[in-house]
Order: structure tokens, then C-alpha cells, then sequence
């Protein structure tokens, strides 16, 4: 769906199973961030408004897609890591974004078929999407909820999320690329805290955020963009991503990095810290 409209229109999105096809509007005119980053990835799945915005943003953060295929591949590595030697089966993955190579059920899956997945967002391209695009295997689950973020107690108590998750074992929270669109005015630090509240002992949370930090005038320009467009963005530093994200939980090595550095795969080159301007970690919840 790359083609423009001048007028808002409804496409079918799938949220509870007992819900059915929901009705939801989807006004093309205003950017969104799942679009823009999928424009970023060189998707197909946008609209003008999301690419006239994108393009801003990229003239004053130049390597911006260079930082989302990095965040794209910490994702990937993440979910292995949390397969393989973690031990997780069940995944709550918010802000899931437009479907791409490497989502979370399939890299999950190809581990252990048996794994569990529930993907939220709040864009209806998205989740319609993700209904057509994101099955499971026969072993595991998949299923797909359109909530907003900020409405953190609407996602935890929906029926779809508790009749696919056990909420007696572990769970792996996913906040990738998610926090920078909480301001502090959004109060982030409850909506994550009320996330981790809910799960058990031995879950694990993984996220990821952008820094102004190596890139101050490109990274702010860009948050000024995204604001103009209608897109709420707050950069944020190492440490302050590390206090709002982790406290409380016991850090997996090699801690708060650069996306790009975390458990990095084979010997090449990886991008210089001014391009990825992005940290991001995994930690668990504990005993």
C-alpha cells in the first residue's frame, strides 16, 4: 500500500478473536512513526505524508537508516539470544511496526516452533498486516492486538494477550524502538514499571532507544521534525535510557550499548557511533 489518499479511510483490523474485524480509521494525511520506519527499511508500505516527513528528518540525521538496520539486526540478535540461552517461549512485542525480514515469531520460531508471540500496535496498516503476514507455525502461536502504548492496562488485561501468554512463566517484553516516541509528559517510567509489575520472576525485557549524544544538531533536528509532523520523539542519553528502562533488573552482558555493539555477529565493520546513535539493552526480572 503505497499509493496516496487525500481522505481518511477504514481499513479491517484484527484485535480480539472475539472481536473479530474492527473497523478503524486511518487518516493517510498525518505521518506515522511504523510508516516512516518502514520507509526508513525501504518499504513499500507508506504514504506521502510519512515519506515527506522521513525525508526531512534524514536531512538533518543523515545516516538514519544506517541506525535502523542496526536496530533492526539488535532485535534479531536479541530474540536469539533470549531462544537459545535464555530459555524464553512467550514474547510481548510492542510497537511491533510493519512486518520485515526477521520478526520476532520467526526468528523465535525457527528456534523452538513451539514459541508464543503477541504483537501490539496502534496503526491499522499494521495490524491488518500482521493478521496476513505473521503466522505461526502449528506448534506455536501468533496473535496481534491494536492498542496504544500508553494505554498500558488495556494491553495487559486483553483477552487475546492472556489467552496467549501464561503469565505464570516467563515472559520476554519487547519495547524496541518504542521509548523515544514516550515523552516525559507520556510519564514513560509508570508505563514501563506497570509493564514489568505484571510479569513473573525470570522474565526478561528488551529495548531500545535513540541518543542525541554522538549527533546532537542531526539527532535533535530530526526530533523537531518528527514533532512538527505530529510524531511525539524525546531523545534520550545513555543513562537516562538505562534508569528509565532497567532499574530494578539484573542486566544481561555486555549491558547498555550501542545497538551495533551488542553481542555482535562475525568480524565486519561495524557503522561509527555518529551513524547509529542508538542504545539499546536486555534485562532480566529477578527472583
Amino acid at each position: 500500500m503505497s499509493g496516496d489518499s487525500r481522505q481518511p479511510w477504514k481499513l479491517p483490523v484484527f484485535g480480539s478473536e472475539e472481536a473479530g474485524r474492527i473497523p478503524t480509521q486511518l487518516d493517510t494525511d498525518k505521518p506515522h512513526s511504523a510508516r516512516m520506519y518502514d520507509y526508513y527499511l525501504g518499504g513499500k508500505d507508506n504514504f506521502k505524508a510519512d515519506r515527506e516527513t522521513a525525508e526531512m528528518a534524514m536531512r538533518s540525521w543523515t545516516a538514519v537508516r544506517t541506525a535502523v538496520r542496526e536496530n533492526r539486526a539488535f532485535l534479531g540478535r536479541g530474540v536469539r539470544y533470549l531462544v537459545e540461552e535464555a530459555g524464553v517461549r512467550q514474547f510481548l512485542d510492542i510497537g511491533t511496526g510493519l512486518p520485515s525480514a526477521n520478526n520476532v515469531h520467526e526468528v523465535a520460531q525457527a528456534i523452538d516452533p513451539a514459541c508464543r508471540v503477541v504483537y501490539v500496535d496502534n496503526d491499522p496498516i499494521v495490524l491488518a498486516h500482521a493478521h496476513a503476514l505473521l503466522t505461526s507455525t502449528p506448534e506455536g502461536r501468533t496473535a496481534y492486538i491494536n492498542a496504544d502504548l500508553r494505554n498500558v492496562e488495556g494491553i495487559l488485561d486483553d483477552p487475546v494477550v492472556r489467552g496467549t501468554l501464561d503469565f505464570d512463566q516467563p515472559i520476554a517484553l519487547g519495547l524496541v524502538a518504542i521509548l523515544h516516541f514516550l515523552p516525559d509528559e507520556d510519564d514513560p517510567r509508570r508505563i514501563v514499571r506497570t509493564l514489568l509489575d505484571a510479569l513473573p520472576a525470570g522474565s526478561y525485557f528488551m529495548a531500545s532507544h535513540v541518543t542525541a549524544e554522538h549527533d546532537p544538531a542531526g539527532v535533535h533536528g530530526l526530533e523537531e521534525t518528527y514533532r512538527k509532523g505530529g510524531v511525539p520523539a524525546q531523545a534520550r542519553d545513555a543513562a537516562v535510557f538505562a534508569e528509565l528502562a532497567f532499574t530494578g533488573l539484573d542486566l544481561v552482558d555486555p549491558g547498555v550499548t550501542l545497538v551495533s555493539e551488542w553481542r555482535p555477529e562475525g568480524d565486519a565493520a561495524r557503522p561509527p557511533v555518529e551513524e547509529v546513535n542508538w542504545y539499546g539493552g536486555i534485562a532480566r526480572k529477578p527472583s
